[in-house]
């Protein structure tokens, strides 16, 4: 009996071992699987139990069970569950009474981050009103078409961004829209002051018979792409998206004890469903920005002993550029939520924020795949999964950069990219993994359906991302379709070039694009940089850092110096514009600067250089 304990002890060990050495992360793959079904079982129950259980419906649970647990804090003021659902009680009667909603008009919130956003969205939802989330950076012609492509008939929006609406009220007016204010009082003609209404109206609970008809397929919002491309399109998010965004906290390991920091738009996907129905489905606290303050963040983490940050673009990189203090480890953070950090700047992070489980993810808003990096592997932004893999069918196919289309084999069918090989990520449209597309624009719907994939009649959404998959099966994102370019034959990804530019002391923050050169095939680099405070562009040392990094064809021929880059909402860089206006300094007021391998530098582009260029004097 003890030799037989024994041996099976040492093959424990051996079979332990050997899982160690050839399958370091089998901890965290069962982990995520095994947590991974347990939400979709609930999911797939979700979308059978009637009534519809909705995540309005988990909230209400919520509320009976810790009507008094603080749900916000914001500005110094607290509000428990209890209080939100009240509050969102009134509005919702307001609106019944002033705006005569009834179950599926889609109401337009042009609303900024306060608490008021998450009452108003509360009370819609119990009308069964889907609702369109504004960006409230937008303005005029922006403002009307995203207005205008969710279909509403009213639109709510804060008192703070009220001369945003007079600029466009005369065309609201025209087409018969509602126009609401958050504000007591309201003297301009057309527009109606809501806040003194909600504040008399009742706070007694609605009645579940005003949404009866609200499935989990009914659109729950709208919620609009960054529009780095051109004017913003409105993602048609279901409730079905709402639940499986909502679960994302719950794969991080996040619980009922935590407590969420929220300082991202919530008109966006990430601060909206991430972090705030994310919050709702856990049942925790949040605390609520008006926006990111690097200064600031610290300081309210432990003031109210955050345990979990969301962050997006380059908002970790803010963090680091503060300046340093010593009780930088003193805070109770152990998870980050988001996307879109550089390597470098994730492990800067962490040498001087501590031991913070960063849990770098890849979605898009109305994309139907997505992954997440449940692991600490710095620079990736998921992991391949056999069962999610299963659940969401996805591959990445080979893709012409020049041409800009997936590459076809003789059959007209696309082509599978190898391991470790740069492809373009699509996701097959099922069921399961459905892609609705965009209210109002079946043109750009369709360009995101890709046909005959790797059969005849199937149907995949095309993510627009190139993406690669290595040997040890972690996912990492590429570029942008359309932001990777063709140089001398070969492909230059903009998000490496950029790193290596921000390597430069005097460089805060990089753009890179390609620009067409009359007479050349394929896009030549350029960048539109920001410089750090108080520095000049030193020509000398950014010139050694392509040089060394980079090989000859990914280099960037010119350099644009900016006072700040155009962005998105979202962090997100514009480059349309500046494609379109490519180098010529005598329509570009901007200081340009163009690489010269004869002197080994960065010089002043003159207008007899720009001219050389142009007439091929100066072989590019």
């Amino acid at each position: 009996m003890y030799i037989c304990f024994t041996v099976l002890a040492g093959l424990a060990i051996l079979i332990f071992s050997y899982i160690r050495a050839f399958c370091p992360y089998f901890g965290e793959d069962c982990s995520y699987t095994l947590t991974s079904i347990k939400l979709g079982t609930r999911l797939a129950i979700y979308k059978k139990i009637k009534p519809f259980y909705s995540i309005l419906d988990c909230f209400l649970d919520a509320v009976k069970r810790h009507p008094n647990k603080i749900f916000v804090h914001f500005e110094g003021r607290a509000y428990t569950y209890g209080e939100v659902d009240k509050q969102s009680n009134k509005v919702a009667r307001a609106l019944q009474a002033e705006a005569r909603l009834k179950e599926g008009d889609t109401v337009a919130l042009f609303l900024a981050n306060e608490p008021s956003f998450i009452w108003t969205w509360l009370g819609l939802t119990k009308l069964g009103c889907p609702a369109a989330l504004l960006n409230f950076n937008i303005r005029s012609k922006s403002l009307l078409h995203c207005f205008s492509c969710c279909g509403a008939k009213v639109i709510i929006a804060s008192s703070e961004l009220q001369d945003a609406v007079e600029e466009v009220l005369p065309t609201l007016r025209e087409q018969g829209i509602s126009v609401y204010l958050m504000s007591d009082s309201c003297s301009v003609q057309g527009i109606t002051a809501l806040s003194d209404k909600i504040s008399k109206a009742s706070d007694q609970p609605l009645s579940w018979d005003l949404r009866a008809n609200v499935n989990i397929r009914s659109t729950a919002l709208y919620i609009y792409t960054s529009g780095t491309t051109g004017l913003p399109k409105a993602a048609i998010v279901t409730h079905e998206r709402v639940w499986a965004a909502s679960f994302l906290q719950a794969v991080c390991g996040i619980t009922a004890e935590d407590i969420c920091y929220i300082n991202l738009p919530l008109y966006h996907s990430a601060g909206f469903l991430i972090g705030m129905t994310g919050a709702i489905e856990r049942g925790i606290t949040i605390v609520l920005k008006r926006k990111f303050s690097a200064s600031q963040f610290w300081d309210d983490c432990r003031k109210y002993d955050v345990t979990v940050m969301q962050y997006i673009g380059e908002t970790l990189r803010y963090l680091c550029n503060t300046p340093k203090k010593d009780n930088e480890k003193n805070h109770k953070v152990r998870i980050a939520i988001g996307n879109g950090v550089r390597t470098d700047i994730w492990s800067e992070f962490l040498n001087r924020f501590g031991d913070i489980k960063v849990r770098e993810l890849y979605a898009a808003t109305e994309g139907n795949i997505g992954f997440i990096n449940y692991t600490s592997k710095i620079g990736a932004v998921g992991r391949v999964n056999l069962v999610h893999r299963f659940f969401f069918p996805y591959t990445l196919i080979k893709f012409d950069i020049e041409k800009e289309e997936p590459v076809r084999n003789s059959q007209g069918l696309c082509i599978k990219a190898d391991v470790g090989e740069t492809g373009l990520l699509v996701g097959k449209v099922t069921k399961r993994s459905p892609f609705v597309g965009y209210a109002g624009n079946e043109q750009q719907t369709e360009k995101k359906r890709l046909h005959d994939v790797l059969k005849k009649g199937d149907l995949y959404f095309n993510t627009g991302d190139l993406i690669r998959f290595d040997k040890d099966k972690f996912v990492y994102f590429q570029d942008r379709v359309g932001d990777t370019f063709r140089w001398k034959g070969e492909n230059v990804a903009t998000s490496e070039v950029a790193d290596i530019l921000t390597m430069s002391r005097c460089i805060l923050e990089a753009n890179v694009y390609g620009v067409k050169v009359e007479g050349h095939e394929g896009r030549i680099g350029m960048a539109a940089i920001t410089l750090e405070e108080g520095q000049e562009f030193d020509c000398s040392d950014t010139y050694k850092q392509v040089v060394n990094y980079l090989p000859a064809y990914a280099r960037p021929r010119f350099i644009r110096i900016q006072s700040c880059l155009e962005m998105t909402g979202t962090f997100k860089m514009k480059k349309v514009k500046l494609v379109e206006e490519g180098f010529d300094p005598a329509h570009i007021k901007d200081p340009l600067y163009f690489l010269d391998p004869e002197k080994k530098t960065y010089v002043p582009l003159t207008k007899e250089i720009y001219r050389a260029i142009i007439s091929k004097e100066i072989k590019l």
